[in-house]
């Protein structure tokens, strides 16, 4: 059975990956992008399918008029994807104040608002799934991403929470948690990267800009198979909580989940020693 997609940042990686796959399967797409014109080679093959619309998630106001837009385009539509976003990477005292709202806006701010503005359409029309792209940051951390990690953690705190609040009415929600992947993710992080003082020379954060542009460490995850593995999420019920995609993911995140458990169980005798007796 066909679906409709609202797919953010369908420009490029995962998001263009995923629509591309959606428009081949027979699906209809309203899909954003950053910049006019990046997927008019989709929207010639698949005019009466591909709707597409500029759209900068810092910007409230055009997040609910881009959603409205969307919906009165094709009636109804199954799947929110908030894929669109950035990696800001650098000490975090390197970080200026803009480059910090604008990831935090970004990755957060606009994902948690588009979805405020297609939940009542989805309940009115009886349900259907929100999915959010995160990243096995989201669970795991690495020095000199401080602010990235931020905005994921806050990314699956949030959803994690919604997917509770919305399943009594119908609506699913997924966290996708990708690893590494052959897209320009990592070339843009390393052209964005802020600035370390000369102290971090050395260090792990001194070092991230050089791992992000060196081209001999190529990811392992493959897009294609990534953004078919969303798609085929959506058709899942219940709708799975998250999704790891990538073996450096999935270790990653295993290795950071029994780190936290065995730091846990060190509170074990003093936690309840703070109750009220």
């Amino acid at each position: 059975m066909s679906k409709t997609w609202f797919i953010t940042g369908i420009n490029s990686g995962l998001g263009r990956e995923m629509a591309t796959q959606a428009l081949e399967n027979g699906d209809r797409v309203a899909g954003t992008v950053r910049k006019q014109g990046s997927v008019d080679d989709l929207k010639a093959c698949y005019p009466d399918r591909l709707w597409v619309a500029q759209l900068d998630l810092t910007d409230i106001e055009a997040i609910e008029g881009c959603v409205k837009a969307a919906f009165a385009k094709f009636g109804s539509i199954d799947v929110i994807v908030n894929n669109a976003g950035y990696g800001l990477f650098g000490a975090a005292e390197g970080l200026s104040t803009d480059q910090i709202r604008h990831q935090i806006d970004t990755n957060l701010v606009g994902p948690i608002e588009v979805t405020r503005v297609a939940i009542p359409y989805l309940r009115h029309q009886g349900g259907g799934r929100i999915i959010a792209i995160s990243t096995y940051g989201g669970q795991a951390t690495h020095p000199g991403a401080s602010l990235y990690h931020a905005s994921k953690w806050g990314i699956e705190g949030f959803f994690d929470s919604l997917s509770q609040e919305l399943a009594p009415l119908n609506i699913g929600v997924t966290i996708i948690e990708p690893g590494s992947a052959r897209t320009t993710f990592r070339e843009a992080a390393a052209a964005n990267a802020g600035s370390a003082p000369d102290a971090y020379n050395g260090t792990p954060v001194g070092m991230v800009k050089a791992f992000l542009s060196d081209t001999s460490r190529m990811p392992v995850g493959d897009p294609e198979k990534m953004a078919s593995a969303i798609l085929e999420s959506a058709c899942e019920t219940p709708a799975p909580r998250r999704l790891v995609l990538g073996s450096d993911a999935f270790a990653a995140i295993e290795k950071a989940l029994q780190a936290r458990t065995h730091e846990l169980e060190t509170s074990r005798a003093i936690a309840p020693t703070t109750d009220f007796r």
